[in-house]
C-alpha cells in the first residue's frame, strides 16, 4: 500500500511539473532568426568561414552558447550586441528552430 501511495505521488508529481514546462517554438525561432541570416545564412549554412553553420546544430549546445554570449562568458563584439535584446524564450526558440533543420 505504501508502495501505491509512493507511487502515486511520483506521477503526480511529474504531471504537475510538466504542464508547466514550456516547449519552445520553431515558427518563433524562424521569425526572430531574421537577423542571423546575414552571417549564417538562410537556412543557418554560412558562406563565409568565420561564422559557423547553425543548421543541425543540437538544441542545448546552440542555446548554451547564444546564452554565454549574452552573460558575456563568451566574447564577440558582433555576437554580443546581436544577443543583448533576446529573451529567454527567443534564445530557446532560435535553438529549436536551427534544430530542427536537416
Amino acid at each position: 500500500m505504501r508502495a501505491r501511495i509512493m507511487i502515486l505521488l511520483a506521477a503526480s508529481t511529474f504531471l504537475l511539473i510538466s504542464t508547466n514546462i514550456k516547449a519552445a517554438d520553431i515558427e518563433a525561432g524562424k521569425t526572430k532568426s531574421q537577423t542571423c541570416i546575414a552571417c549564417h545564412g538562410v537556412e543557418g549554412v554560412s558562406s563565409n568561414s568565420l561564422w559557423p553553420n547553425l543548421k543541425g546544430q543540437q538544441k542545448g549546445y546552440l542555446a548554451k552558447q547564444i546564452k554565454a554570449f549574452k552573460s558575456g562568458s563568451r566574447k564577440d563584439p558582433l555576437m554580443s550586441s546581436m544577443v543583448t535584446a533576446l529573451t529567454g524564450d527567443d534564445i530557446e526558440n532560435l535553438a529549436a528552430y536551427y534544430s530542427s533543420l536537416k
